[in-house]
């Protein structure tokens, strides 16, 4: 069974998460990790609970979703996976900061691209990539059958939806792929979001203003 932790995290307040299960084998998504403080508890959560991290997956790559990717990469050695739609996201990480006013480091390339219908695997539990372009043109979604769990990154929250202006959002594209490819999944679908509060796939269908 797999666990899911959240940090919220950075000046933005984004959700940053640790999923892992009964072997230790965690992953990271969305490392949005900024002050010394929040790398600190990161390191203390890790060694506290014995996980042994393996890997770090991006649902996309806006800044504040990428601030603790090279944290996380160098304190546990491990690789960072992203779409490759987003990788000129990761190429402007400065420029991203310094537009809404914060400090960024560079942040190096992906070691490798997530791809739609493959599986991020770690532990005995693995988690099914979808492609959700619309907030990002490289976001996706991990979703967990077995557990009933969608990582949804800022394509979806409670009541609402990603913003779609910024470079390569598309506001039709998201509100088609939401409708045929997240509101698909079963109603008691745990969704976690990249900003604010869970929420569940039958919930948002019956009551989002943006999709009925």
């Amino acid at each position: 069974m797999i666990k899911v932790e959240k940090f919220v995290v950075n000046p933005l307040g984004e959700n940053s998460y640790i999923l892992y299960d009964e072997t230790g084998d965690c992953i990271f998504i969305d490392p949005g990790f900024y002050y010394e403080e929040e790398h600190q508890e990161i390191k203390d959560y890790v060694r506290e609970n014995n996980l042994t991290p393996v890997k770090i997956t991006n649902t996309h790559c806006h800044f504040d979703h990428i601030m603790g990717v090279e944290f996380v990469r160098n304190e546990f050695k491990i690789p960072f996976y992203a779409h490759a739609a987003d990788v000129f996201w990761v190429e402007k990480a400065v420029a991203q900061g310094q537009m809404f006013g914060f400090e960024m480091n560079e942040v190096a390339p992906a070691d490798a691209f997530l791809l739609e219908h493959e599986f991020v695997e770690f532990g005995n539990s693995r988690l099914q990539i979808i492609h959700v372009p619309g907030h990002s043109p490289g976001h996706v979604v991990f979703y967990g059958e077995k557990d009933k769990i969608l990582i949804a990154g800022d394509v979806l929250f409670y009541g609402s939806i990603g913003r779609t202006d910024l470079p390569g959002g598309n506001y039709e594209t998201l509100i088609s792929n939401i409708k045929n490819k997240l509101f698909v999944l079963p109603d008691d679908t745990t969704v976690f979001c990249g900003h604010g509060p869970e929420t569940k796939i039958g919930f948002e269908k019956r009551t989002n203003p943006f999709l009925i």
